[in-house]
């Protein structure tokens, strides 16, 4: 009878080492998957924080150019926005108005172009942070997208573009003052007043 009982303390000893170990790796496993979620957490806050610093750099230095080409990538993208009424949208062009304003090359221009130039960026400056600074107000973003307009198509006028663009005129908006806007296209799509009277308005004059 000695041996069953010498067996049974055997089995019984297996079981319990073999229970502990499943423990232990259990305990394992769960603290495996605790780093897992950490380093992906990580992970995550790290690729965010290189997103933020490449946005604040594009503001803050801006791709440099001799020419209108970036201003009037971003102004475009504006009107565009307004077009559609899309706000946010609107806000991140004023976004990129700055950071092209910033870049701008300015060696290459005259002294009476660089006076002028620096009195028109002041302007428009002031109206792009405006326009940055209001999304989901539209009305307001658009009130200043007619004085940007006016700055923009005087850079034009001063420095001169290889766009071909077309000066369009709406005569109702600002109580019947009327409003002028730069487009890349022929035809009529109003900024001012969108999608209550996206055809409102007239070509004035080409540009190229």
């Amino acid at each position: 009878m000695k041996k069953p009982i010498y067996y049974l303390a055997v089995i019984a000893v297996i079981f319990t080492a073999c229970k502990n170990q499943a423990s232990q790796d259990k305990k394992t496993d769960n603290l495996s998957e605790v780093h897992s979620e950490e380093e992906h957490s990580h992970d995550q806050l790290s690729n965010k924080t290189d997103d933020d610093n490449l946005m604040t750099t594009a503001i803050n230095e801006g791709e440099k150019t001799k020419d209108l080409t970036l201003i009037l990538d971003g102004y475009l993208q504006l009107k565009n926005a307004l077009v559609s009424d899309n706000s946010q949208e609107a806000s991140k062009a004023g976004q990129q108005m700055l950071s092209a304003f910033k870049g701008f090359d300015k060696s290459s221009l005259t002294e009476t172009q660089k006076n002028k130039f620096l009195e028109i960026e002041e302007a428009a400056v002031e109206n792009a942070e405006h326009i940055l600074g209001n999304a989901g107000n539209i009305d307001h973003q658009r009130e200043h997208f007619e004085i940007l307009s006016i700055d923009v198509n005087d850079l034009i006028t001063l420095i001169g573009t290889d766009k071909h663009l077309y000066q369009d005129f709406c005569p109702m908006y600002n109580d019947g003052k009327g409003a002028i806007w730069l487009s890349e296209t022929k035809e009529i799509k109003n900024p001012f007043l969108g999608s209550k009277m996206l055809s409102c308005g007239e070509i004035q004059k080409e540009i190229n």
